[in-house]
């Protein structure tokens, strides 16, 4: 996946050998200040610092504002632009076909919470190895504003009125369709946002990243909750959080009192270290990342944070089995039974 930088290389090379506008994209055409653009600059910074070959991710994305943003990172990477909610598909598709590639779909509340919910379900419970990210902000920005499935009971809109119903809690929704990796960020928290995409990247299956990213043109009021004001105002973080790659030496601070850090393992040897700012809170707990969820509804918190994650969930390759080399590349040859073992199969069937 990574590769030594050259002899005299410059000192902004990175281990594979690339500098950060490496990972760079298109120049945005959303809207100045969008909560998309800071979100697609973390996803440069994080895949810049953890030496990732951008030929070795391949993006998707469905329709919407947010799935514009793929044409805004790592041009270098393969990309597909999907049907309104189908994005999930189309990823399980390519990953299955290509079990070497880690993807990266970016999504919005409207493409994932209405028309992708099924979709969003099933990419879940088959624990496909790909980063899902949400870029949220309770609005159709790309038609003029109405109220999505994640905008909240009572939000008034100049052109829209009132909203009537109960939002979707996206990452409720993940954690009870059995999600491994479960994380809530606001993107006026760039750092958080960041750090959250280094461990979602390293995780093995399904990681969900709902980020709130405030629609800076339809749904930016001081009370909207999908604003930066409101996102700044009532942010409640579950802890402080560190992505920490392979083979680097862990350095705790030495005045952390016993039970305040907690070191999550991840399947390659990484290591994410959370610093509890909600005293004891277990993110490996799948009942309490439904407790705090349900808490921070109530009390109209922005829960962010680590909410949830297990390694103990098979992939969608190793559910399957599946060999080394890639299904799209496997011969005729490698493909086609031997005249023993399709008479053996028909035996068997009939």
């Amino acid at each position: 996946m990574s590769a030594l930088p050259m002899a005299g290389a410059p000192a902004n090379v990175n281990l594979a050998g690339l500098t950060k506008n490496d990972y760079r994209g298109n120049p945005t055409t959303l809207c100045q200040g969008c909560g998309h653009n800071s979100i697609s600059n973390q996803i440069i910074s994080a895949m810049y610092e953890m030496n990732v070959l951008p030929e070795n991710v391949i993006k998707f994305s469905g329709i919407g504002c947010s799935s514009k943003s793929p044409t805004y990172f790592m041009n270098r990477s393969f990309g597909f632009n999907s049907l309104h909610g189908r994005m999930p598909s189309i990823a399980t598709g390519a990953l299955f076909g290509d079990h070497t590639l880690k993807g990266i779909g970016v999504s919005g509340d409207g493409d994932t919470a209405s028309i992708g919910m099924g979709q969003f379900k099933h990419v879940m419970r088959r624990n496909v190895d790909m980063v899902y990210i949400i870029e949220n902000n309770g609005v159709y920005g790309l038609t003029k504003g109405q109220f999505s499935a994640t905008a909240e009971k009572g939000l008034a809109l100049k052109k829209q009125g009132t909203n009537p119903y109960m939002p979707v809690d996206i990452c409720m929704e993940a954690v009870i369709s059995n999600a491994t990796f479960v994380a809530r960020s606001f993107a006026g928290n760039p750092k958080q946002v960041k750090e959250l995409l280094k461990a979602a990247f390293a995780h093995k299956g399904i990681a969900v990243l709902d980020i709130i990213s405030p629609c800076v043109t339809f749904n930016n009021q001081d009370n909207a909750y999908h604003s930066y004001a409101w996102g700044k105002d009532h942010e409640e973080p579950l802890h402080d959080i560190t992505y920490i790659a392979p083979r680097n030496e862990i350095m705790l601070e030495r005045e952390m009192n016993e039970g305040e850090i907690r070191e999550v393992a991840m399947h390659d040897g990484s290591v994410v270290i959370l610093k509890n700012l909600e005293k004891g809170y277990d993110p490996t707990n799948r009942y309490e990342a439904l407790r705090a969820l349900e808490e921070a509804q109530r009390n109209n918190w922005l829960a962010t944070g680590l909410i949830y994650i297990t390694e103990d969930k098979p992939s969608l390759v190793e559910t399957y089995n599946l060999v080394d080399t890639p299904l799209n590349r496997l011969t005729d040859a490698d493909l086609r039974p031997v005249p023993e073992m399709i008479n053996k199969i028909n035996a068997l069937m009939f």
